[in-house]
């Protein structure tokens, strides 16, 4: 039996192939700790994100590779692990600990974009990554409830430099800052933009982040002086537009895509979420109601060029562990939750490609 060296190993991994980034693993530098101990090869696979769908395929991949071009005898031991990916500058000024920036917008209120935030946040932290979320709706706070922690107060400290910092609720194993912290809960915030903006910067400023690997931001409706404000502040690494199937949602979630794309803005669209896409009651769970149109998601996202990353369906129990501040994405086994799942899978994916493809993430410099 011939003798298995690390050269021939990572000669058969260079055959295995990224399926969304198209080069080789050996090339992309993902294949780290290779030891030979006899008849038995271990290393790790360095993953672009823990919530990464193609595990399994990458896995099997690479131990048909040894299989094949090495030993045919072989044990192989994959340690499947991850870092996650960023496009952002070493030296950012600003948040420089948060990998990635995710911007979750709509162009109307009432599609479930608060709702989607939440999830996707939680399901990401499930997934292991560290995970960060800013309600900057000013005048409609709903993270706070979402997560169960309206009577929760930030502590607030004085770093070493004298500046004062507020630690934000963890729940979950999300951190997360909300107004609706700082504010009475029957109070209504009226506020002129400026004032928003501002509570958006102090937000990002000083707030003890630390280390994150994705940052959510759950963006007030329409678009605004919040939004502006947040892609003059931050490298926004990518935005996801939330609708619903009807036609009123897709025109106005048409118009927060377009402000991403404008020029001067130009950040990514990661893709479109179809939110309530379809009704399905417990006691027909095979019937589907296409309650508020059929297809206009998928519509948005083949018009622009931008993928779907998921359908929600219209389902009680999401909107019920809303309410009682443990989203359905914390019921294990539902179909819910394995919906929520399965965004999160995709738009981990989506920053991957977006890291390894596109431009790096620039602060928008804008003249008025």
């Amino acid at each position: 039996m011939a003798t298995i060296t690390k050269e021939a190993v990572l000669k058969a991994l260079s055959y295995v192939e990224e399926p969304d980034l198209g080069k080789d693993l050996v090339t992309l530098n993902m294949i780290e700790d290779v030891h030979i101990d006899g008849n038995t090869v271990s290393f790790s696979v360095i993953l672009t994100t823990p919530a990464c769908p193609l595990k399994e395929l990458i896995h099997n991949a690479c131990v048909r590779a040894i299989h094949t071009m090495v030993d045919k005898d072989a044990e192989v031991k994959v340690n499947l692990t991850s870092r996650v990916t960023t496009a952002r500058a070493a030296n950012s000024a600003v948040l420089n600990g948060v990998k990635n920036i995710i911007a979750v917008a709509s162009g109307k209120g009432g599609v479930g974009k608060s709702t989607v935030t939440a999830n996707l946040a939680i399901a990401l932290a499930n997934s292991g990554a560290k995970v960060g979320l800013i309600d900057a709706d000013i005048s409609g706070p709903s993270m706070p409830v979402m997560f169960g922690v309206e009577n929760e107060k930030p502590y607030v400290y004085q770093a070493p430099d004298g500046k004062n910092l507020i630690q934000p609720i963890v729940k979950f194993g999300v951190r997360i800052m909300s107004i609706g912290f700082l504010a009475p809960p029957d109070s209504a915030i009226v506020w002129r933009g400026p004032m928003a903006s501002s509570a958006l910067k102090q937000f990002i400023t000083e707030v003890e982040w630390g280390d994150l690997d994705y940052l959510l931001i759950d963006m007030p409706p329409g678009t605004s002086d919040i939004h502006l404000t947040l892609v003059q502040t931050l490298p926004v690494t990518g935005a996801i537009i939330v609708t619903t199937p009807q036609k009123v949602a897709l025109a106005d979630a048409q118009k927060g895509l377009q402000m991403f794309r404008q020029p001067q803005i130009n950040v990514p669209v990661l893709g479109v979420v179809e939110n309530m896409a379809w009704f399905t009651p417990a006691e027909l769970p095979d019937n589907k109601y296409f309650i508020f149109g059929e297809g206009g998601g998928k519509a948005l996202a083949d018009k622009h060029e931008v993928p779907l990353l998921g359908h929600i369906p219209l389902v009680q129990s999401i909107r019920e562990n809303g309410d009682q501040g443990t989203p359905a994405i914390l019921q294990p086994g539902t179909a819910a939750g394995a919906v929520f799942e399965q965004l999160a899978e995709e738009v981990a994916r989506q920053i991957s490609i977006r890291n390894a493809v596109a431009p790096r993430t620039q602060v928008v410099e804008m003249n008025r």
